[in-house]
């Protein structure tokens, strides 16, 4: 059994006047951390963001509105697609204050990647090591 799931999808990233910039994510899975989807967001080459997203909270969000705080997640319509609409926000690099960004996924695919990582660990099963965890802690500090 392959215990990742890796899958790039064209993305749009929504700017402050409405505009949308075409953006990739790649989305990853490790079942060594069953719980979360890694997701890097890049533009021509360069990571803008690297955010680590519950698994659940992603396969819930392409349905109904969750997620409070730094990440929230609700499905959108745009024309006549269904889209994930992915609002993160957080510290800004240079500790100047807060920044956010608005996301737009394609629904299908946000969807299809959640199902393959179900196909390595399925929902219910995950089981994370709380002595690895704890001496994984420990030794980073």
């Amino acid at each position: 059994m392959i215990p990742f799931v890796h899958e790039t999808l064209a993305m749009q990233l929504e700017l402050a006047d409405a505009r949308r910039v075409p953006v990739q994510a790649r989305l990853s899975y490790d079942s060594d951390d069953p719980f979360a989807v890694t997701a890097a967001f890049s533009h021509e080459g360069r990571i803008l963001a690297l955010w680590r997203l519950d698994r659940q909270m992603l396969a819930e969000g392409t349905r109904r509105p969750v997620g409070e705080g730094d990440v929230r997640l609700r499905p959108q319509r745009v024309g006549a697609r269904s889209v994930l609409r992915i609002e993160l926000s957080g510290s800004a690099q240079d500790g100047t204050g807060r920044e956010h960004a608005v996301v737009l996924a394609p629904a299908h695919a946000v969807v299809s990647f959640v199902e393959r990582t179900y196909g390595v660990v399925a929902p219910g099963r995950e089981d994370v090591s709380v002595d690895e965890f704890l001496a994984d802690l420990m030794t980073r500090g």
